[in-house]
């Protein structure tokens, strides 16, 4: 036999030693119950657990993560907080203050009203506009009124308001949104110190006055009279009579 017959042969003998050996490990894995060439370790450890030492999976968790619960491959998204748009002072007498106010600002226009300067109205009714849609409307219409809603809420209150509430963009100005912002304005007029006594009827009067163009001083004029067209809309006798009716005492 030539050298190079030896190394054919050497190799041939080589080949078959391989496969012997690779049958004898499978015939001993398989009685094992593993078909893995590898050795029985590795055979009985799979690279991803599929089921936590701990049981998880046993309770229906899909997730290939180790520890992750669900059966998402990304963690949850967080739960978006909602805002609570209620009023924070309820009752009768609030209800027929907030009546009253809306009374001298928005007359029979109610929640959808819009300053009557506004040579541009906007192009849906307000109640049905988001709020990005009122800050559009203002921003393509420079240079005119642009009070709005039950309580008449001018552009720079309106969004300092918003920016309290954190109210998102596509917050619709629904009556229980104008409600919530007017709310707001009563706690800058002094309610609470009002009904806790600290103020009086006509210094809390006063102050909503210094809020609402359409309420009367007392010399019966708006605190604002002249200014971009403001006037009182209802008279001081009837503003005080109905401030004493709505919390006598």
């Amino acid at each position: 036999m030539t050298r190079s017959q030896n190394g054919i042969g050497m190799g041939r003998v080589g080949i078959l030693w391989l496969v012997l050996w690779t049958c004898a490990a499978g015939g001993a894995a398989a009685s094992d119950g593993s078909l893995s060439l590898f050795t029985q370790a590795s055979a009985r450890a799979p690279l991803i657990a599929l089921q936590p030492a701990d049981g998880t999976a046993a309770r229906g968790l899909g997730s290939l993560f180790a520890g992750q619960q669900g059966t998402s491959f990304f963690a949850p998204l967080p739960q978006r907080k909602s805002v609570a748009l209620g009023p924070v002072h309820g009752g009768p007498q609030i209800a027929q203050l907030l009546h009253l106010i809306a009374q001298a600002e928005a007359g029979p226009g109610g929640y959808d009203a819009v300053q009557h300067g506004a040579a541009v109205q906007p192009p849906k009714r307000p109640t049905q506009m988001t709020l990005a849609e009122i800050n559009a409307w203002i921003d393509r219409t420079p240079g005119q009124p642009h009070a709005i809603g039950r309580y008449q809420f001018i552009p720079a209150t309106l969004r300092r308001l918003v920016k309290r509430l954190r109210l998102p963009p596509h917050t619709v100005f629904s009556p229980q949104v104008q409600d919530r912002l007017a709310d707001l304005l009563l706690d800058e007029a002094g309610l609470l110190s009002f009904r806790g006594g600290e103020i009086g009827r006509h210094r809390f009067m006063k102050n909503l006055a210094k809020i609402w163009a359409g309420l009367p001083t007392a010399t019966g004029q708006s605190y604002y009279h002249g200014v971009a067209g403001n006037r009182a809309t209802m008279t001081w006798a009837y503003f005080e009579a109905e401030m004493a009716r709505i919390f006598p005492g």
